[in-house]
């Protein structure tokens, strides 16, 4: 049993690799509240978590003010506090820049950019006033490194401006001894995958030691920055090399 439990936030914790970093902390003994749009969906994921008393859902889209300051409440009202945000939640939509709708932007702009500035600002005050506090943003390798494999302006637009403002609110923190990082995962084993034999082979041709990544590698890193009291700032590349220059 965990004698000093972090209460965690997860976005997009129902699936892929929210679910498993949630999975990862309440295997810890932490306490987890996390979000996904459905409470069907989020349902289906806490029969499969287990640990009821330390799991609590709250459905809702994250590109709403109201869903982020909602986890918030609801974190503190059943464990006391948040020690850690974990913002996850994310789509990824690669294609020609050519071919993007207005429906695609929204989209992305929506879960990408607004689902990591609500949650972050409703609890940096909430952290810097306990003068502790983790966020992680999960950003994307392809940010760092883009490739004329993938087009794939939005999500590096996005991402990438992710990164970034990661170091910015590390350091607009910093005096509250609030710690912001980022992970940014490549081509990594989810759902989202499927199991198209030529599919997977052509993912695997993204990175130079030509492999598909594992939820739990992301889980490792994440979990690295939220143990850590000294690092914060960092943009954590999970991709196998990929982002080390082109190849």
């Amino acid at each position: 049993m965990n004698a000093n439990p972090k209460t965690v936030i997860v976005t997009g914790a129902s699936s892929g690799i929210g679910f498993a970093i949630a999975k990862a902390y309440l295997e810890r003994g932490d306490n987890v509240v996390g979000n996904a749009r459905t409470m069907e969906r989020l349902q289906a994921a806490a029969d499969k978590l287990g640990h009821p008393a330390r799991f609590v859902p709250v459905a809702g889209d994250i590109a709403q003010p109201a869903t982020a300051q909602a986890l918030l409440e609801r974190a503190v009202q059943a464990f006391g506090k948040v020690d850690i945000l974990i913002n996850n939640a994310g789509i990824f939509l690669a294609k020609p820049i050519a071919d993007y709708t207005e429906d695609d932007v929204e989209a992305m702009v929506g879960t990408n950019l607004k689902g990591v500035f609500y949650p972050s600002q409703a609890v940096a005050a909430h952290m810097a006033a306990n003068k502790s506090g983790h966020i992680v943003n999960i950003t994307a390798s392809i940010a760092m490194q883009p490739t004329a494999k993938v087009p794939a302006l939005l999500p590096v637009l996005i991402k990438g401006g992710l990164n970034h403002a990661t170091r910015a609110l590390a350091l607009e923190l910093a005096p509250s001894n609030v710690k912001v990082n980022a992970v940014a995962p490549g081509i990594i084993e989810t759902p989202m995958h499927g199991k198209d034999e030529g599919t997977r082979n052509f993912l695997k041709g993204l990175n130079p030691s030509h492999t598909i990544g594992s939820t739990q590698d992301v889980v490792d890193a994440v979990l690295y920055l939220t143990d850590s009291n000294f690092t914060s700032g960092a943009v954590l590349n999970v991709d196998d090399g990929a982002a080390s220059g082109t190849w």
